[in-house]
């Protein structure tokens, strides 16, 4: 959250700095029509990339894939685009980078390795070690482990295997609400 903050004041500073030295470059009219030349370059290209990524995440669907980088590779369209329609050529400059097929790939790859680090919003990964909790503090989340002995027993039961015919879907699941 501090970052966010950070951010939010940063970069409207730098984008300031930027504008001014490039208004002074080529003179005001010059700044103003690059300013909306890009935001007009923003919207028809986010336009054409989300509309590509929609396809690849319709045609993922169709297969029967889960489809997590083109989950993935639109959320970064979609946040490539709003930094070009923001007026400022550094958000314009890391926009482009989001809707350009190539640096979305190492842009997607830093965001996955990010939240597999974080552990997915904080509550993915802890799970898998055996937290029992959370709560939220000062300092963030803090996970609650579990203390004592460990409990080792046996389970006793009897299993049976059910055979499908081939190419049977298995039966739909009531969702829980």
């Amino acid at each position: 959250m501090p970052l966010l903050i950070a951010a939010l004041i940063i970069v409207p500073l730098i984008e300031i700095f930027v504008i001014i030295q490039v208004g002074q470059l080529v003179g005001p009219w010059w700044t103003i029509a690059l300013l909306i030349l890009s935001s007009v370059i923003g919207a028809v290209l986010m336009k054409r990339e989300g509309s590509r990524a929609w396809e690849r995440f319709t045609s993922a669907l169709n297969r029967g894939r889960v489809p997590a980088k083109e989950t993935a590779d639109g959320g970064l369209v979609i946040f490539g685009g709003a930094l070009l329609l923001t007026p400022g050529f550094v958000t314009d400059l890391f926009g482009l980078l989001m809707l350009i097929p190539g640096t979305r790939d190492v842009a997607r790859r830093f965001m996955v390795a990010r939240a597999i680090d974080f552990g997915l919003g904080g509550l993915g990964r802890p799970a898998a070690w055996g937290v029992r909790g959370a709560r939220w503090g000062t300092r963030g989340v803090r996970y609650a482990r579990r203390r004592g002995p460990s409990r080792d027993y046996d389970v006793e039961g009897t299993a049976t295997e059910v055979r499908e015919p081939a190419g049977a879907l298995p039966p739909r699941q009531a969702s829980e609400s």
